[in-house]
């Protein structure tokens, strides 16, 4: 029974998460889960480099360790601090994967992500390419010269 309270707890910090993360015109949920295999497809071909095999790979052992049996371990022997287990697990999974599927849509849709920017995951947007001289880019909300 508390492996079954755990996973709604964590079904339900998932849907918290996803939905904090997603702000208004930004894409739907059902849209990022449709962009999840898709996302998988482009990083092993090598035309998506916002993701790494890595990242994806940690994020598939996150999902199946909160769905797996193997979870309840420690649960039954550390009780509380075994949902903490969960908690932890299910809040950084629903970052990455919106994360993840923010960047990729961008990329999707032609745009440039700021994580991609300047060719690599993780990269901040000031460490993207210097715009041509006198050429004017919009990054995030700030004006670049």
């Amino acid at each position: 029974m508390a492996g079954m309270t755990t996973r709604w707890g964590a079904l339900r910090m998932f849907g918290l998460a996803a939905r904090a993360a997603l702000r208004p015109g930004g894409p739907s949920i059902a849209s990022r889960v449709a962009a999840i295999p898709r996302m998988v497809r482009a990083t092993v071909r090598g035309d998506y480099r916002g993701a790494t095999l890595g990242t994806l790979g940690l994020m598939g052992l996150a999902a199946a360790y909160v769905v797996s049996p193997a979870d309840l371990v420690p649960e039954v022997f550390f009780g509380l601090f075994g949902v903490a287990d969960d908690a932890v697990v299910v809040t950084w999974l629903a970052a990455a994967v919106v994360a993840a599927t923010e960047d990729f849509l961008a990329w999707e849709s032609g745009q440039t992500p700021a994580a991609t920017a300047a060719g690599r995951p993780g990269a901040a947007p000031q460490d993207a390419p210097a715009p041509a001289p006198g050429a004017t880019e919009t990054v995030r909300s700030h004006v670049v010269r």
